[in-house]
């Protein structure tokens, strides 16, 4: 699926979701909210579909709503917005309830939706050069995207309100302190290094990493017993399906060779 705004690729059980407009820093529009939510749709859809990987072209990862774009619809903005705001969270909540681990490759600046969607990944990969700021209060907006609920979950309430109240850009390195990146690689050796994590989780056990993402999804809201009452079933089923034997099999004969 080849659009204006996003590229999607379906390789291997590989989706590929690319944010393709570099020459406008793949900023934020109506089209580019229909086309990612299309995507999400696509990937929630399709069961060979192991992990989604969010990239983009050029030099920007995203820098957030196009601003042009609100101010060429200010006749109708409130239900513009609206719009836009309803695609950009059906694509989100897609992702997020698919079984597919979703990993972000940020190669640059992520502001405002930019910034939600590096975050909303299960794991996020950052250039040295990258940078992270929420940017929407200093442009007179609140937030979208699950910021206002990904970024307290990561950092604690006091902390995510100072992060979109007072906008401070921050380095690769000190997203990754505060837990927002996973892992930061050089620049020159970005794109390898993102492969590399790529295919290391796209060869993971069929249904551990679903099974995982579900489970970390769950004890957001549940209690300690539902949440162990939850992994017992979790593991038990998984422990009986066939390829999971197989893996132990594997493992078993690999053992008694030695």
């Amino acid at each position: 699926m080849n659009g204006q705004r996003i590229n999607l690729s379906i390789t291997d059980g590989i989706a590929r979701l690319v944010m393709a407009g570099a020459a406008r820093r793949n900023a934020v529009d109506l089209q580019w909210c229909r086309e990612f939510s299309e995507a999400a749709i696509a990937c929630a859809a399709d069961d060979s579909i192991k992990l989604v990987v969010i990239s983009a072209e050029g030099d920007f990862f995203s820098v957030g709503g196009d601003i042009d774009n609100f101010i060429a619809n200010r006749t109708h903005l409130r239900p513009h917005v609206l719009e836009m705001a309803s695609l950009f969270h059906l694509g989100i909540m897609r992702l997020h309830q698919g079984p597919a681990p979703v990993i972000s490759a940020v190669n640059g600046m992520a502001a405002g939706g930019g910034f939600s969607i590096a975050i909303l990944a299960d794991i996020v990969l950052a250039k040295r050069s990258a940078r992270f700021v929420a940017a929407y209060t200093s442009s007179g907006l609140s937030p979208d995207g699950g910021l206002t609920y990904n970024l307290p979950r990561i950092v604690g309430a006091r902390r995510a309100f100072e992060l979109m109240a007072l906008n401070p850009v921050l380095s690769a390195d000190q997203a990754l302190e505060l837990g927002l990146v996973t892992r930061v690689f050089e620049d020159a050796s970005f794109e390898a290094n993102v492969e590399t994590v790529v295919q290391q989780v796209a060869a993971m056990p069929a249904g551990a990493l679903p099974a995982l993402k579900k489970l970390m999804a769950s004890s957001l809201d549940n209690t300690l017993q539902q949440q162990l009452d939850r992994e017992a079933e979790s593991v038990a089923r998984l422990a009986a399906s066939p390829a999971t034997l197989d893996v132990l099999d594997a493992f078993l004969r690999r053992r008694n060779k030695r």
